[in-house]
């Protein structure tokens, strides 16, 4: 039962899938738009995606951390070819986290600063059915996953396809209809995903059970454009594996994406090993920040470049010291005081043992 909450609660997050922080009825996210039930709201916190690609087929995991007080929700992602949904592995994305943390150097610095003796004061531990429009709308199947009611549609109207969805409980605004017309022109096909907790006055909470969809794709492509009806700024966190190290083509409307980690896994295992299979694969990393949401003008499509590998680097600011945690500067500047005492105390001496000047006049033969 507390698996199936999770799972719920997975499709509600998708559905705010690069929403950020998301509140209120919204309708965007990275992969795919969210539709809570009018009245009620519903927050990400933290949306992780996973894409595995080997040049036919692509998958996307997703996971989510939501908020909000929505009990009932829907989610509809377009996807370029027929899609298979199943459950994700939430354990996925932590080893994803192990094999790309940064890297943790020292290092050191020589005069002390605000957090160093003499400076510092704390010493503590720093805590750190046809319906309108069906003539124009196919249902390619229809499955239950836990909570969720799953279909998976094909249409050439985008006005037919907000007219099926509506009548089958969706509230769709009018901007995600409208917004729906290049997939439409494209033929792509949707995921369109209900959701409702089992229990009574029970709410979307929490950290959600991965949702994995896939799909075949002769092109790395990560659906984006329903991000442009959010009003709040967006942010992507994308790991990709594949053959070769990805990167977008472009920023499609947000700032410079930035590559946090590339690198080749010569052997993955668990979660990873179950997406990308046991064979040596390419993990890249990207992070992307979308500041105006509405600037957005395509999907990410991807490309591979040359496997230069990449990690992030964390430093730590040390202290320079010696022995049992002596600073190097104390060491230094006592030293050098030393020296000068000792050095002014041998020039008095020398200057006392210096012989007195004769000053007698002497007579003249």
């Amino acid at each position: 039962m507390r698996g199936t909450h999770r799972i719920l609660a997975t499709i509600v997050a998708l559905l705010a899938l690069q929403l950020g922080s998301l509140v209120a009825p919204a309708y965007a996210c990275g992969c795919g738009a969210m539709i809570p039930t009018k009245e009620q709201r519903i927050g990400v916190d933290r949306e992780e995606s996973a894409v595995r690609w080997d040049g036919r087929t692509e998958t996307v995991v997703m996971r989510f951390n939501v908020h909000g007080n929505a009990r009932h929700a829907a989610w509809i992602m377009p996807v370029p070819h027929r899609a298979d949904v199943s459950l994700g592995d939430p354990e996925l994305f932590d080893e994803i986290g192990r094999l790309t943390e940064p890297e943790q150097r020292d290092r050191f610095h020589f005069w002390p600063r605000a957090d160093d003796w003499p400076f510092d004061t704390d010493y503590g531990d720093g805590a750190g059915a046809p319906a309108p429009g069906a003539g124009t709308v196919g249902v390619v199947g229809r499955e239950r996953l836990g909570p969720f009611d799953v279909a998976r549609l094909t249409a050439t109207d985008p006005e037919a396809l907000g007219d099926w969805l509506r009548t089958h409980g969706y509230e769709l605004p009018e901007r995600l209809t409208g917004a729906l017309q290049p997939y439409v022109d494209r033929r792509w096909e949707y995921v369109a995903v209900r959701l409702a907790p089992d229990e009574k006055d029970a709410t979307l909470q929490g950290e959600l059970t991965p949702l994995r969809i896939t799909f075949a794709s002769t092109e790395l492509v990560y659906p984006m454009r329903l991000s442009r009806l959010a009003t709040t700024s967006q942010s992507l966190g994308l790991s990709i594996l594949s053959e070769h190290r990805m990167e977008p083509r472009s920023p499609i409307g947000g700032d410079a994406p930035e590559v946090t980690f590339a690198g080749r896994i010569e052997r993955p295992s668990g979660a990873l090993a179950a997406l990308a299979g046991d064979r040596p694969v390419h993990l890249t990393v990207l992070e992307q920040e979308f500041p105006h949401p509405e600037r957005i003008d395509d999907d990410h499509h991807l490309r591979a470049v040359a496997d230069t590998p990449y990690r992030q680097v964390e430093y730590t600011d040390r202290l320079l010291t010696v022995g049992d945690g002596i600073p190097v500067w104390l060491l230094t500047v006592g030293g050098a005081v030393i020296l000068a005492a000792v050095a002014a105390l041998l020039a008095v001496r020398a200057a006392r043992r210096r012989p007195t000047a004769d000053t007698g006049v002497r007579s003249a033969p």
